[in-house]
């Protein structure tokens, strides 16, 4: 059951993902955090439109999440990502709580300059410096999910490449 779940989430993920656009250039993400069998928050990047470097799916849900709960905790919630959350939208899902990241396209679906130039890895991180108690799974609808950034071999001018 819980696979289907994470499907049904992660479909919803996908649609506000291409609420904005499904070109790559629009940097289509999604992001849906469920609590209880409801969600709670679904949002996109926003980067580009508030502007706001940190506007990431991840990072706009939390916040939402956590205002529509009026709790700095988001303990139960699962966070489903159409992309591997970078860093930054990591560590938010530890400091928020979250008991569950669960992301469709990894690193190795997508364009390098998705990441952190020097790949590190937060997923190992996280496992090794902060909370035990946190699941990271990747791979739900990946290959759907991988259709809305350039590919991994995809040639794109260096003036294009984010963090390259």
């Amino acid at each position: 059951m819980r696979k289907d779940d994470d499907e049904r989430w992660m479909r919803m993920a996908l649609d506000v993902a291409r609420s904005k656009g499904s070109h790559p250039s629009t940097s289509p993400l999604g992001c849906v955090i469920v609590l209880d069998g409801k969600v709670i928050a679904a949002e996109r990047n926003q980067t580009h439109e508030l502007p706001d470097a940190t506007a990431h799916a991840e990072m706009m849900a939390i916040r939402r999440a956590c205002e529509g709960t009026g709790e700095l905790e988001l303990r139960g919630a699962t966070l489903y990502s159409t992309l591997q959350p970078c860093g930054m939208c990591t560590m938010a899902s530890i400091w928020s709580k979250v008991r569950r990241v669960v992301f469709g396209a990894g690193r190795e679906d997508v364009h390098p300059m998705y990441f952190e130039a020097k790949h590190v890895d937060t997923l190992a991180f996280i496992a090794d410096a902060y909370r035990d108690d946190i699941e990271i799974e990747g791979g739900c609808l990946a290959g759907e999910c991988a259709t809305l950034y350039y590919g991994p071999d995809a040639e794109l001018p260096k003036e294009e490449q984010a963090n390259l």
